[in-house]
């Protein structure tokens, strides 16, 4: 950071001459040159990055907060919905167990050995 500005090309690739700090309409305080390679300006604060102040992004993070907020909120309510379901969807299960129609106990059974089938 210096006290002198050199000349630079800004956004509307206009040739912006080259000028020291302070200018002559502007704070006498501003001694240093500040900004990018397409913005320049004289500043008081040599670690100065912006030309304006930093009330604009408060907004972004309130706006932000709101944001995911919200995505919070939708989430939980995604998460209660899924958990109610499964609740709702295990214990309306019928309590019985269709029948089959095999029988597979032991007492009904007919028992046979291997040597029953040989001739």
């Amino acid at each position: 950071m210096s006290a002198d500005c050199t000349s630079y090309m800004n956004t509307d690739k206009v040739l912006v001459s080259a000028f020291s700090c302070p200018r002559e309409d502007g704070e006498a305080s501003a001694i240093y040159c500040c900004g990018f390679q397409d913005d320049k300006y004289c500043c008081d604060d040599p670690n100065s990055f912006f030309p304006y102040e930093h009330n604009y992004m408060w907004w972004l993070s309130i706006g932000a907060l709101v944001g995911l907020s919200i995505a919070a909120v939708v989430l939980l309510v995604f998460i209660i919905t899924v958990c109610v379901l499964c609740y709702l969807f295990i214990n309306t299960k019928p309590c019985n167990k269709l029948d089959s129609g095999l029988n597979l106990s032991l007492r009904t059974a007919v028992s046979f050995s291997f040597f029953d089938l040989l001739p």
